[in-house]
Formats: structure tokens, sequence, C-alpha cells
């Protein structure tokens, strides 16, 4: 039985974007007008912009915020930390209703882009998060992504659409079996350091 924190399973991204450019504002501006963030709630500040809503809704508005950002060819990168099962997150309920279809897919997919990640899964609330972790995730079936072990986290290396359904995939299958979990993210595309 599961022991659900939250009033509802809304869902949600606080993440901060980092265009390596001196028109970093205008990247950033332009991002956040260009991608339809219609079916979340969103608020943005001087550090950081969090989204939420259903998942699907979240993770296709985090997705479209960074290929859009990073078509312009500048170095960016993003963190973040994704949630469900917050005690208490049930402000903005009314977002839960939504149809499933996500506003974005259809104008980013044709954006083609190479990044890396890193990322890091937290069930929290259970000792045994490890075995949950082990139980739900196979990265070997998305054969687009090449996945590497690095300290406290997973590298994982490919195109952004592979990278953001790996993450989608396994932050949804364990959330389906512990109430409360998060999962820290950074990206990076278009680093000079590829190019060496």
């Amino acid at each position: 039985m599961n022991n659900y924190c939250g009033t509802s399973r809304i869902a949600g991204c606080q993440f901060s974007l980092h265009p390596m450019s001196d028109r970093f504002a205008d990247i950033i501006l332009s991002t956040l007008n260009e991608v339809d963030t219609s079916k979340v709630w969103k608020e943005t500040d001087d550090v950081s912009t969090c989204i939420r809503g259903k998942m699907v809704h979240v993770f296709d508005v985090a997705k479209a915020v960074f290929l859009h950002a990073a078509k312009t060819g500048e170095h960016v990168a993003m963190n973040g930390t994704f949630s469900i099962g917050c005690p208490g997150d049930s402000d903005a309920d009314v977002y839960m209703d939504e149809t499933d279809t996500p506003l974005n897919e259809e104008k980013v997919k044709s954006i083609s882009q190479v990044a890396g990640c890193k990322f890091a899964l937290y069930p929290l609330g259970r000792e045994d998060y490890m075995d949950k972790i082990y139980e739900q995730i196979d990265l070997s079936k998305h054969r687009n992504v090449k996945v590497t072990s690095t300290h406290y986290a997973t590298r994982l290396d490919g195109e952004v659409h592979d990278l953001f359904q790996a993450l989608h995939e396994s932050f949804e299958l364990v959330q389906n079996h512990v109430s409360h979990v998060t999962m820290t993210f950074s990206l990076s595309a278009n680093s000079p350091t590829n190019k060496s």
C-alpha cells in the first residue's frame, strides 16, 4: 500500500538555466517565452524557475526549455530537481485536470541536440531505497543513450530527446513504488570541452 504524502500526485521541477554567453538574459527570457507552459503552474525569479503539474507536462516543458536554449549554439547548462509526493504539495492542483497531450513536443521534435547529463534518484522515507532504484531502472534498454557510472550520480550521453526519455521513465517507475521521490539532474550542451 502506498502512503502518498501530498493530496495529489502533482509533479514539479525547480531548475536554473545557465547560458555561457554575454547574451544570457536574452537567451533565458526568449526561451521561457518560446515554450508553451499553459499546462503547468510556473513561477520564475532571479534564482530559478519552478514548474508544477502532471508529470508528462513537467518533463515536456523542462525538455523544451533546454532544447530552445541549446539550439542557440551557445554552451548551455541546466540543473535542477524533479519531485513528486512532497508533503502538502497540493497548491495548483487544478493543473492535474489537463489532458495528457504534451504541448511542446511537436515544436521541438526537429531540434537535434547532443548533451551530457548526470542524474541521481532519491526515493525518500525508505531504508531499502537502493533496492527500489535497482528494481525499477534498467537504463540498458535506452540503446541510444551511453550510460556510465560516476560518483554520486549516473551519467547519460546522447540526444536530448533520448536523455529526457530515460530521465522521465526512471523517475516515473520509481515514483510508482515510493510515495516521495526527488531526482537531481545536470545537463550540458555545446560545451567547448567536448570540442577539444
